[in-house]
């Protein structure tokens, strides 16, 4: 589906640093211990460079040798505070950063994973996991030790500032303006590196995806020999990573080589001012000394500051892309004004209903009928005629844009998602398995369900007939997405995996489609108990399954052009007989001629 994509809000740092203010709330009594640590290793971190001059002014230049035990007990102790606060601000707020990449990651997985049916339709799941994994690592950058530390280097700079007025005033003014041009070439720098950093996740996301289709889909990629294919995809890609690295490494070290001139700068201006204050008597040589080292106090957290920099724009690049997510209404959005729905019969109807998927193409036109409680429903068709798309209706996955659907006499549209599709149960064409055993894939759609109840479901869908033949039995691991079990088995599976369910509704999808003969004829019995009492849709392209059918849809271009029991669309002699004739003409040639085909597949103008 090709929908309008509206265009993107364009991220504003008072977003960012509201999201932000939004974490540090959350994780404040941490952070608040965290910031006590920081400012007593800061102040700690200050005893050494004040007492500088007093070991060279008065120690060594007036012989006082009573300040040198005082001097150098307080240096001891400042050392020994400045060690434990530095340890246990590292294990405080790491322990909050990884708490806060935990949170995220749950929370966007939540959000996620209650997003509409379409939007998993027009995105990558590699981008989605890129989100989900590595978009919330940036947050240590702010919840962690990079706020902290920007609120600290601020601080001492703060404090070095004041010193160094108090020492020599005008020559702290010719540094600041020194730092003033720095910090106009660091804000540009953050300006340009912001957008690199946000680029290099959605890159990142975009080689995940298709790396993750690629390996998935490695039989049909071998079938086709599109190994060179799929290496240039990935090559292309790359490149493109690569290239984003290096721009993004080239801003940092401009930022670096800036930080290393600025120091050179310093020096010079030292140099020539500060050697001429001390021969004109306006210093001491400890004054100077003392000077030096706060001036490095005061740039080194400069400097220290523009790393961190780097590190909370790469945390607001991450922090726009999951927001962009978190943006998207989640499908149970209204829920809270949805009603429940404990019990259910299943006695549906629609009643003129429509939809499309892009404006303008209407999938479903006029959609009106009955299917009571219990009953069986065919729906029958050429590809892209419009079935599944019904029965996506009938699972909440879409919504009418016209019409309405009725169930019990209720509005499906105001019963809660949760509720509803408690009561569903799915066997669909292409059935997916989780790479666990074959009880643990059973008991997906019940995990309270016992051993003996999901044993009895398997034994009713027919699966103790290739179980039986696996060494470690129900507990076979089936691979991802089932690959070590053949189609029919995984239907099967799915078959049992509905039993289970015990659902009042059940969505068949060409359920025997995967099975040979003499196994079709099993799975008939497993699906007739299925659908016992049970309200029923199903998407049949071979006719001879659906003869029990209590009413078959014939849709054709959205419309149902046909309507009524097997027999009475065989008399009818229209477009059901049409089909049914061919595919019967089909499967005889293809029993008497093997290998060739009658009959050319429709092709859907939809995937």
């Amino acid at each position: 589906m090709s929908e309008e994509k509206p265009k993107k809000k364009r991220p504003t740092v008072s977003e960012a640093w509201r999201e932000t203010r939004e974490l540090l709330v959350v994780h404040k009594q941490r952070l608040f211990i965290g910031f006590w640590l920081m400012l007593a290793s800061r102040l700690a971190g200050l005893v050494l460079p004040a007492t500088s001059k007093l070991l060279i002014d008065d120690v060594i230049g007036k012989q006082r040798v009573d300040l040198l035990w005082p001097i150098a007990i307080a240096g001891g102790i400042a050392t020994l505070v400045q060690a434990v606060t530095g340890y246990g601000l590292s294990q405080v707020l790491g322990v909050a950063a990884q708490r806060a990449i935990n949170d995220m990651r749950k929370d966007v997985q939540r959000h996620v994973g209650h997003l509409p049916v379409r939007y998993f339709d027009s995105t990558q799941t590699g981008v989605l996991i890129s989100r989900i994994m590595n978009d919330a690592e940036g947050i240590r950058n702010l919840v962690g030790t990079g706020v902290v530390q920007l609120v600290g280097g601020l601080l001492s700079a703060a404090i070095g500032i004041g010193v160094l007025f108090y020492l020599n005033w005008q020559l702290t003014l010719m540094i600041l303006v020194v730092l003033l041009l720095f910090g106009v070439s660091m804000a540009w720098a953050f300006k340009t590196l912001r957008p690199l950093f946000r680029e290099r996740g959605k890159i990142q996301a975009n080689i995940t995806g298709r790396l993750n289709q690629t390996l998935a889909g490695v039989r049909v990629v071998k079938a086709y020999v599109a190994e060179e294919h799929e290496e240039g995809v990935f090559v292309s890609n790359v490149d493109r990573l690569f290239e984003n690295i290096r721009k993004s490494m080239t801003g940092v070290s401009m930022t670096t080589a800036v930080s290393t001139a600025i120091v050179g700068v310093i020096g010079v201006v030292l140099t020539l001012v500060g050697g001429r204050a001390i021969l004109a008597g306006e210093m001491t040589l400890g004054e100077f000394v003392m000077y030096l080292v706060f001036i490095g106090l005061v740039v080194g957290p400069v400097v220290q500051i523009a790393s961190i920099g780097t590190q909370i724009s790469e945390a607001f690049a991450g922090l726009d892309r999951l927001r962009e997510i978190r943006r998207v209404v989640r499908e149970d959005a209204q829920d809270f004004e949805r009603a429940t729905c404990p019990d259910l019969k299943g006695d549906f109807a629609f009643d003129k209903v429509g939809f499309e998927y892009d404006a303008g193409k209407p999938v479903l036109k006029d959609i009106t009928f009955r299917a009571p409680a219990g009953s069986t429903t065919a729906l029958v068709g050429s590809s892209g005629s419009g079935k599944s798309t019904l029965v996506s209706l009938v699972m909440a996955f879409n919504r009418p844009l016209a019409g309405r659907i009725t169930v019990d006499g209720r509005e499906l549209a105001s019963l809660k998602l949760a509720d509803y599709r408690s009561h569903l149960g799915v066997v669909l064409q292409d059935n997916f398995l989780f790479d666990g055993t074959i009880a643990e894939n059973v008991a997906f759609s019940r995990p309270d369900a016992t051993r003996a109840e999901i044993e009895e479901a398997c034994r009713q869908a027919h699966c103790d007939d290739f179980v039986s033949k696996f060494e470690k039995g129900y507990d076979t691991i089936v691979g991802e997405r089932g690959v070590k079990l053949s189609g029919g088995q995984r239907q099967r599976v799915a078959i049992a995996r509905a039993l289970l369910a015990r659902p009042r509704i059940l969505i068949l999808d060409e359920a025997t489609s995967s099975l040979d003969s003499e196994s079709e004829a099993q799975i008939q019995d497993a699906l007739a108990l299925l659908r016992k009492s049970r309200t029923t849709f199903v998407i049949a392209h071979r006719l001879s399954t659906i003869r029990s059918a209590d009413q078959i849809l014939v849709l054709e271009r959205g419309e149902i052009v046909e309507r009524g029991t097997h027999h009475e669309l065989l008399a009818l002699g229209g477009r059901y007989k049409e089909l049914h004739d061919r595919q019967y003409a089909f499967e005889h040639e293809r029993f008497v001629n093997p290998g060739e085909e009658l009959v050319a597949p429709v092709k859907s103008s939809r995937p």
